[in-house]
């Protein structure tokens, strides 16, 4: 199963040179341990969870959707596929 999460970033403060760069670096250490067993990936504004099971595709979800909502990011379900 795989699920992909897209984001926009609402903000982006003046004067902030390579935000893109910048978004990249959170996203990476937010979810790092996840990147790290290969169930995710995370490009910019997009995630992407991939696993082989639907039980464990489930779990990790829950926990990236978990993360995004500890670090005030959030999830507009129409841009989930």
């Amino acid at each position: 199963m795989m699920l992909e999460v897209l984001f926009e970033p609402t903000v982006i403060f003046f004067g902030l040179t390579n935000s893109l760069a910048t978004f990249q670096i959170i996203m990476n250490k937010m979810i790092q341990n996840l990147i790290n067993t290969r169930e995710v990936e995370s490009f910019i504004d997009n995630i992407i969870v991939e696993t082989e099971e639907e039980k464990e595709y489930d779990k990790v979800v829950e926990e990236v959707v978990k993360r995004l909502a500890e670090n005030n990011l959030y999830v507009n379900p129409k841009n989930c596929k």
